[in-house]
């Protein structure tokens, strides 16, 4: 990859990855990070987030360091949930910007088409959110009106694909999910963003999480494995990525050993074979 190439690049903000993928990812990629519990792909994408608000604060409007803007989507999480949970977790060095992470909180419509009593999740009067009770399409329709918000050359986080993929699933709308999905794999390159899906590993039978995978144009995958000793070790396999994967594979650059800590986030360690 050449450098006019290199400076394409988006960072993802982790310092022990950015160097080996040639500065970060390219710009209009929709990257599925495909997770088993507690493997680390909850951590990457805070880590991304931490890290790339921080220079985002020290280096105001310069695309070519950082995105312009980060957007932050979750569906059953609360902003001062997400905001807390990384507080708690990291050093302040690594969370000094969130306070600019643009947060979209769809939680209120994903309930809405719920069982849920109205006061778990609503401080609003019973019958102002009875009347405001939808289906479904009110979601992706919600989702779809506020991705159109994002400033090109930014990062939106899917936190998480969890949620909504199996309330699709569940109603025999999965059609009409795909489809968002690929009309979102297409746009993003019109906005020059880069788009994460958190998605938990075994959640959707096999056919449809491979029918998400097919439409991605990255998938990380983070599982758990067995070492020398019996120890487990976090691990990332790049499955796919359009665009990088000669690159990787030139390289041997497809399997990373995975270690998370309070003062660096998510880190990885350039090797193939973990040992």
């Amino acid at each position: 990859m050449d450098e006019k190439t290199s400076h394409m690049m988006m960072p993802t903000g982790i310092s022990s990855l950015d160097p080996v993928i040639e500065g970060g990812v390219p710009p209009g990629s929709l990257i599925l990070l495909l997770g088993d519990i507690g493997a680390g792909s909850q951590e990457f994408v805070y880590t991304s987030v931490m890290v790339l608000s921080g220079k985002m604060k020290d280096n105001p409007g310069d695309t070519k360091k950082v995105p312009r803007e980060i957007w932050y989507i979750t569906f059953t999480k609360g902003k001062d949930d997400v905001i807390t949970e990384m507080t708690r977790a990291f050093h302040p060095d690594l969370t000094r910007g969130l306070s600019g992470l643009k947060c979209v909180d769809l939680s209120t419509l994903y309930f809405d088409s719920s069982i849920i009593p109205l006061e778990w999740y609503s401080e609003k009067d019973i019958f102002s959110r009875l009347q405001s009770r939808g289906g479904h399409d009110n979601i992706l329709a919600a989702l779809a009106s506020r991705l159109s918000e994002v400033p090109k050359n930014s990062l939106i986080v899917f936190d998480s694909l969890t949620d909504l993929s199996t309330m699709y699933a569940k109603e025999g709308l999965w059609g009409d999910f795909a489809a968002f999905l690929r009309g979102l794999q297409r746009v993003a390159k019109e906005w020059n963003s880069v788009i994460y899906l958190l998605l938990t590993k075994g959640i959707l039978d096999v056919p449809r999480e491979l029918e998400i995978a097919d439409i991605s144009d990255a998938v990380l995958f983070f599982r758990w494995e067995e070492t020398t000793g019996g120890r487990r070790q976090r691990v990332m396999y790049i499955e796919k990525f359009r665009g990088l994967m000669p690159h990787l594979e030139e390289k041997d650059l497809v399997k990373f050993a995975v270690r998370i800590s309070s003062n660096e986030g998510f880190d990885v360690s350039n090797i193939r074979v973990v040992v």
